[in-house]
């Protein structure tokens, strides 16, 4: 018999259950927002779920919110060359050149640590505060520039870590395992990138037009490639940027060659590219490259390429470049996939109490533990280029000495190119007197003037002159003349490059005045590239090159002119006679240039750097069945002190290779003690370019190895090794 209550209850039923299954769909957590999930996951859903127009806008560096899915704005443009840049008080550690010179990747990775210590507090103080998210405000930072310095004309060299590619390689993946933290972490730490790739490093002027062609493969693959390498296949880099030129005709963003059958095929890259500022729109601008006829094509390009990211305006017409059938959507997806899984992984996405890096406080930002690191790696970056007769150190006292030069009382000199603001800068001139404890008698001087007013102006110093023994001559140039494609026009300076390694005429002149009135000078020489001092050379007693130190580097210049610490820098490029031993600017082989390849006899080789002390170095013994070189240095001096043991690898038969650095140590040594260093002969040690391949190999033949304390083979202690 047909039941008329269940009848009437079977519909409420239905009702009930939908009702709940609809309630339990809409209130379901989309994967994206669960932290539980991947990385990758979360991704995927997340662009799954994004309309054409989003992507595209996820897709440019000032990265716009989408409130409808809760994704917030993102600024991926952040700087941290040698501290956090442009976004307030940071600790301002030497400017990469300087730390170049300290030899020390421990250091270097300790103070990425605090460099990146410092860029989360201050990344989660702007957005918990001050409700901040844009350019300069995160973690996606768009250092080193692990470009070759191949030439000390150009401004921007004094971003790099010199003309090496092995000493490039070691500090680079230094500063991106200091950045990003440990790779076990579930979020990263912060992000670093690898620039410019590839094959740039100068001239500024013409770089939006220049096209790098003709580079034979052996300079290709030993010298501009390798740091980018090991960045990506050792270091893990989670950005890479590609350069402003043209490669082989093709502008490097759009490159298939470098970024799809090098980077990405070959190197199995499987994170972020990053435009650098603008290039798109140099694919088509007039002027500049006009390899594309307009912003479409060129995105278009580019993001087939794998450019993932624009910083840049160009990628805004993607959404008309798909319209019209330019790049398929599925295209973008693939470079949009790589940014949000970047954002996921900083936890971009989650609450701060899921990120463990959001509980580093504020305090740390310019901190006393770092105003002291900085201190550290200004002293292990000075280098003593002369000291005559044991001029330095010199005695405490004030009596006789004068203090001259443009550098002597210049805070913003110290900081370089691409800095922060520390809290308190310490010149030189302030740390020579804080370390005597008394005022010095000081005469301004200019960094440059017009050729017509040397004389009058070297006059008039001159004029000023107090009775004194000894000069204190802080000279040489400063950010504000070299740089990134600066309006910079006076003599010896070109658009942030340099026509001239020689010092500017005035300061030359007045150092040779000096002289002739029978000063004693030390010269302590401020530059971000290699000078050309031959002639201060022949008139001071002492050469101590500074580079741009940071905010403590006035402490440490004085620290070493006084005798507390004994300088421990060495070169990490050629310091030249003069602009006679330079190449064409332009010209981008390798011949002729930096310690590698160069001719002739340099003023101060590669590697090089005086102490107080004096090292002597036994003759190298291998060990064919461990595969090692070792040699025994011993300290025969009177003070204690650090040396940096260096190992070069020349391979000359089969086919003859120059020599390369593939080693180095700092080592500390008592006056009269020893100590045993030891250098693998691994396979990445004996690994030159070969023709056959065309890529790097360890060989069967022979090398020749050279262990000493700088390229200067004369100095060096050699042996056979035959593989």
């Amino acid at each position: 018999m047909f039941n008329v209550i269940t009848f009437m209850k079977t519909p409420r039923l239905l009702l009930c259950l939908l009702a709940t299954s609809l309630a339990s769909t809409l209130l379901a957590q989309p994967s994206y927002t669960d932290p539980g999930l991947s990385h990758e996951v979360r991704a995927q859903d997340l662009l799954n779920r994004l309309s054409l127009e989003e992507k595209v806008a996820l897709m440019q560096d000032n990265s716009k919110p989408i409130p409808r899915l809760g994704v917030p704005a993102f600024g991926w443009w952040n700087e941290a060359l040698h501290g956090v840049a442009r976004s307030g008080y940071a600790t301002v550690f030497p400017q990469a050149i300087g730390m170049a010179a300290t030899f020390d990747e421990d250091a270097v990775f300790r103070t990425f640590t605090a460099v990146s210590d410092e860029a989360r507090a201050k990344t989660t103080h702007n957005k918990q505060v001050e409700n901040k998210r844009g350019k300069y405000k995160n973690l996606t930072f768009w250092t080193p520039n692990i470009n070759i310095f191949r030439d000390p004309r150009w401004g921007r060299g004094q971003e790099t870590y010199g003309e090496d590619p092995y000493l490039t390689t070691r500090l680079g993946i230094a500063v991106v395992k200091g950045i990003q933290g440990p790779d076990d972490s579930h979020y990263a730490k912060a992000m670093a990138c690898a620039k410019h790739y590839a094959v740039h490093s100068g001239p500024e002027w013409n770089r939006h037009s220049f096209n790098a062609e003709a580079i034979n493969p052996e300079d290709l693959w030993e010298t501009y490639l390798p740091a980018f390498k090991a960045l990506v296949k050792d270091a893990n880099v989670k950005q890479v940027m590609c350069a402003y030129n043209r490669y082989e005709g093709n502008p490097c963003c759009g490159s298939d060659k470098l970024l799809i059958n090098i980077l990405r095929e070959g190197w199995n890259y499987q994170h972020v590219v990053v435009s650098d500022c603008g290039a798109i729109d140099d694919f088509y601008e007039k002027g500049k490259h006009e390899t594309h006829a307009d912003s479409a094509t060129a995105s278009s390009a580019a993001v087939r390429a794998g450019t993932d990211l624009e910083c840049g305006n160009s990628y805004r017409s993607l959404v008309n470049a798909v319209q019209k059938g330019l790049i398929a959507e599925s295209e973008l997806d693939v470079s949009l996939k790589r940014l949000l899984k970047t954002r996921f992984e900083l936890g971009d996405f989650d609450a701060d109490s899921l990120v463990p890096w959001t509980r580093i406080p504020m305090s740390v930002v310019n901190c006393e533990a770092h105003q002291q690191l900085a201190l550290e790696m200004a002293r292990k970056s000075l280098v003593l280029l002369k000291n005559d007769k044991s001029v330095l150190p010199l005695p405490s006292t004030a009596e006789g000495l004068l203090v001259m030069g443009p550098n002597a009382d210049n805070e913003t000199m110290q900081w370089g190119n691409y800095n922060g603001t520390p809290y308190k800068t310490i010149t030189i001139l302030q740390g020579l007197e804080a370390a005597l404890n008394t005022s010095l008698p000081h005469i301004k001087t200019p960094h440059v003037v017009a050729e017509d007013k040397v004389q009058s102006t070297v006059d008039s110093l001159m004029a000023l002159l107090p009775a004194c023994e000894k000069v204190i001559f802080v000279g040489g140039i400063s950010p504000r003349l070299e740089g990134e494609q600066m309006r910079v026009n006076l003599p010896g300076f070109k658009g942030g490059d340099r026509t001239t390694i020689e010092l500017p005429s005035v300061q030359r002149a007045l150092v040779k005045a000096l002289a002739k009135a029978g000063k004693q000078i030390v010269f302590v020489n401020c530059s971000g590239s290699a000078m050309g001092l031959s002639e201060e050379d022949k008139v001071c007693r002492a050469i101590l090159q500074a580079w741009y130190p940071g905010e403590k580097g006035g402490q440490a210049v004085a620290d070493v002119l006084f005798g507390k610490y004994n300088p421990s820098g060495r070169l990490p490029i050629t310091f030249y006679t003069g602009d006679n031993q330079l190449p064409d600017f332009e010209d981008y082989s390798m011949k002729g240039r930096t310690y590698r390849f160069l001719e002739t006899k340099p003023l101060y080789p590669f590697g090089y750097g005086l102490s107080y002390t004096n090292f002597t170095y036994s003759n190298p013994s291998i060990d064919k069945s461990a595969k090692t070189v070792s040699v025994t240095v011993t300290n025969t001096g009177k003070r204690s002190g650090e040396e940096v043991v260096q190992l070069y690898v020349q391979r000359t038969a089969p086919q003859a290779r120059a020599k390369a650095l593939r080693g180095f140590k700092r080592i500390s040594l008592q006056p009269g003690a020893s100590m045993v260093v030891t250098f693998e002969l691994d396979e990445a040690t004996l690994a030159f370019y070969d023709a056959k391949s065309g890529d790097v190999a360890a060989l069967p033949g022979t090398y020749q190895l050279e262990v000493g304390s700088s390229s200067a083979s004369e100095t060096c202690k050699r042996v056979v090794f035959h593989l």
